[in-house]
């Protein structure tokens, strides 16, 4: 029985990667395809549902619940959707501060979630599915707020080739002014574009001139995985 909870409790903490895994292998073809905004739309209402089920897990005494929800949370999360879209609709000047909120609020909330779940806060054995299904809120936040912001300006000039939607969408996020110099900027990554090739995973781990940049990143990242944070 010792067993089973501990096989159970395992894929429960790790569903999430598998799908985070999933939704970030999937994230370029989607933005492509449907655009940012789009995209971020659809990953509140993942999240506002995973959330709903895992709330709902103890009323329906279905531990399963608890399985889905947790791999749609990690659908949703991983897809590398946020920090991309905030730079590309941040001013020049503002875009590097507009890219680390993303890892501030990442790590906010992680603080946010362990101080909730403590036994005295919603960690008790009546208040869990709430703290579970608190997750739902963020999301629903930006479901409802986001409709009112633009889809990106690089994604409406370098994808959908549409120069007036561009303009109108950088007038309405930077205000009127004179923005041929950022319009400028992206028709140039454009240009830059046509004239790289994107390579798949497998290429680019058999790319001998990214070698050493890989190796790098994969180091990072196992060894922040082994650093504890995870424990505690």
């Amino acid at each position: 029985q010792q067993d089973n909870l501990l096989f159970l409790w395992s894929i429960t903490v790790s569903i999430f990667g598998i799908g985070g895994l999933l939704g970030s292998s999937g994230s370029r073809y989607l933005t492509v395809k449907f655009g940012k905004k789009k995209c971020l739309l659809c990953n509140n209402v993942l999240m506002i549902v995973a959330a709903s089920i895992m709330g709902c897990s103890k009323i329906a005494q279905s531990f399963e619940m608890i399985l889905i929800g947790r791999f749609m949370c990690g659908v949703s999360l991983c897809v590398p959707l946020h920090h991309q879209y905030v730079g590309e609709i941040s001013p020049r000047k503002l875009r590097g501060f507009a890219n680390s909120t993303s890892s501030f609020f990442w790590s906010l909330g992680k603080a946010i979630g362990q101080i909730s779940g403590q036994r005295e806060l919603l960690g008790s054995q009546s208040l869990w599915p709430m703290l579970m299904a608190s997750c739902g809120f963020p999301a629903l936040v930006q479901l409802v707020t986001l409709p009112f912001f633009p889809e990106s300006p690089p994604y409406l000039l370098m994808h959908k080739g549409d120069q007036e939607a561009c303009k109108k969408a950088i007038r309405q996020l930077w205000g009127e002014g004179q923005h041929q110099a950022e319009i400028d900027d992206i028709m140039k990554e454009k240009a830059t574009m046509k004239n790289t090739k994107i390579l798949s995973v497998l290429e680019l781990v058999k790319e001998p001139a990214f070698r050493w940049q890989l190796y790098m990143t994969v180091i990072l990242t196992a060894t922040i995985q082994l650093c504890g944070i995870n424990a505690v």
